[in-house]
């Protein structure tokens, strides 16, 4: 996973063709042209297309995903975009006071931040043809995966929506979610007030009801512009009283947004009661089943392509971690490619290269993720409220969002979260 090891030394040119222009493939994309590749990106939508068109997700990056950005030379908007610094978590009173009963706050190790992918897609789009890529805006179906791979030595599908990437084909074992756990919605907004205390990601547990979790960001604001924003991501159970977003106008979704808050999160509410959309684009609804796919689609050819990002990873949004997925499996992928020299990507290792960034990371942020999506064993809610009483525990949770692997240490058995605890008060005595 370590970047900082990365080879300079530029390599006999190789084709690559890349499917998909989102936060895995124009990442990579941008990195192999730096090393001497010919890459082409095939897209179905132009940069004006995604710059004028509906938010796609919520993308908080923390710093260790971060920090590959700007080791590619893809950091264009860290001065511009507001920081991050910590994770706050509440849990509302159960007697329907409107009030807290768990509350905290701690820093991250480093900062993280948010950019609209309308913002940031397009300039990667821009930054690839600079660096002298290929673009090509057309559909991709199978007919054109079979000229692609004729054509190229690589060929990455990382687009993640989509019958093409069904093709793949759904990893069963590394699936255990097999239908949507949440109702989503997004909802872009500028006027939010702030916290009194450091900017964090306002992460929010509605028992029985959903999450609701909050950061700032930076978003267009039309004619090439942009400007700071918040994001609203709200997740409710399928069937509960936050599964309220099909067929909403953009007003009715803001106005349900609104609901929401006021309702369960009347804290929250009362610093956005100011808020406005910034854009009627600037929301989105649907459901997500978290899915790990198999790496590996053989065409009818016989020839075989390899997935990556959300092609072959997606998480519910309710860790943050599908962007940070997607940046860290490119810079997996980066180290394999440039590693692989001049040998054949056969389909070993393609199956190899996905299995060292699977094991060796995504399979701990999927597996965390996933714990989130049902309800908490009592001990992991006595490690939420602990950590209001230990920073210790609350700064390990926090940090937890850079790096999901520390988790599998005390998040998932009562034994382990125990001596955490009892670790912490000694510390505290």
């Amino acid at each position: 996973m370590s970047v900082t090891s990365m080879p300079e030394t530029k390599v006999t040119p190789r084709s690559i063709a890349i499917v998909g222009a989102g936060q895995a493939g124009l990442l990579l994309g941008c990195a192999l042209l730096d090393q001497g590749y010919q890459v082409i990106i095939v897209t179905n939508r132009s940069a004006e297309e995604v710059w004028n068109g509906k938010v796609m997700s919520s993308q908080f990056i923390f710093e260790p995903a971060l920090a590959i950005e700007r080791r590619f030379g893809m950091n264009q908007w860290e001065d511009e975009c507001p920081w991050t610094d910590g994770i706050s978590f509440s849990v509302p009173a159960p007697d329907g006071s409107g009030t807290q009963a768990i509350h905290w706050h701690a820093m991250l190790d480093k900062p993280g931040q948010s950019v609209d992918q309308r913002v940031k897609m397009p300039g990667w789009m821009k930054e690839f043809e600079r660096r002298g890529g290929e673009l090509r805006i057309a559909n991709v179906g199978v007919p054109e995966l079979e000229a692609l791979a004729a054509s190229h030595e690589l060929v990455l599908l990382a687009g993640g929506k989509g019958e093409i990437v069904n093709l793949l084909g759904r990893d069963e074992e590394r699936s255990p979610v097999k239908q949507p756990m949440r109702a989503l919605a997004l909802t872009y907004v500028t006027g939010m007030k702030r916290h009194d205390y450091p900017e964090c990601v306002n992460f929010n547990l509605i028992p029985g009801v959903g999450e609701y979790f909050v950061f700032p960001a930076l978003t267009t604001k039309g004619k090439g512009e942009t400007q700071a924003c918040d994001i609203m991501v709200l997740e409710g159970v399928p069937g509960g009283p936050m599964d309220c977003w099909a067929g909403l106008s953009p007003e009715q979704h803001f106005e349900a947004s609104m609901n929401v808050l006021k309702t369960f999160v009347p804290w929250e509410y009362e610093r956005s009661r100011d808020c406005q959309l910034t854009d009627p684009n600037g929301i989105l609804s649907g459901k997500i089943t978290p899915t790990v796919r198999k790496p590996v689609l053989t065409l009818p050819s016989g020839r075989k392509i390899m997935g990556m990002g959300d092609a072959v990873l997606v998480n519910d949004p309710i860790t943050g971690q599908g962007s940070n997925n997607a940046t860290k499996g490119a810079g997996a992928y980066y180290e394999a490619i440039i590693a692989r020299g001049g040998q054949p990507f056969d389909e070993a290792w393609m199956q190899a290269t996905f299995d060292a960034f699977y094991n060796g990371y995504a399979k701990e942020a999927v597996r965390w993720t996933n714990s989130l999506l049902f309800p908490p064993p009592d001990f992991r809610v006595n490690l939420l409220g602990a950590a209001q009483q230990f920073p210790g525990i609350a700064a390990r949770i926090a940090d937890g969002f850079n790096d999901p692997r520390d988790f599998a240490h005390y998040w998932y058995e009562a034994a382990d979260a125990d001596r955490l605890i009892a670790s912490e008060a000694q510390k505290a005595a």
